[in-house]
């Protein structure tokens, strides 16, 4: 199964964090799941980052780079189709890093393996 992570899943999953899910964490170690990293998490992390509100033992591009190779995640890029989605979704959500996720998610039909309840109002599939 192809699987689109949320910024906080790729942090908690690499960090161990508790408050990962014991279902997260077996679709993170299944080697039949393809893990997709998007580039809005990159994007989320290096803006965060930035502000001083996300720290890193390395520079994002980096953290990045390590994370994608250390854990076998797949880069998924952001598309037009994609950023043009958010303007059909409705404001159930403000955060403009997980309104691309989720438009990614509903227009290539994957599921979002995020901790996040507030997305469910999208519709989307979700897993935790």
């Amino acid at each position: 199964m192809r699987v689109l992570l949320d910024t906080h899943s790729l942090l908690w999953l690499v960090t161990d964090d508790p408050r990962l899910s014991a279902n997260a964490r077996k679709t993170f170690l299944d080697a039949d799941n393809e893990l997709l990293l998007s580039a809005v998490v990159g994007f989320e992390i290096a803006v965060k980052h930035g502000l001083g509100k996300l720290e890193l033992a390395e520079p994002p591009r980096t953290f990045i780079d390590n994370r994608i190779r250390n854990n076998a995640l797949t880069p998924f890029p952001i598309t037009l189709a994609h950023a043009v989605r958010v303007a059909e979704l409705p404001f159930h959500h403000r955060d403009p890093f997980d309104r691309l996720l989720v438009a990614q998610a509903l227009e290539e039909d994957l599921p979002l393996l995020s901790a996040d309840g507030a997305l469910s109002a999208y519709g989307i599939r979700q897993l935790w």
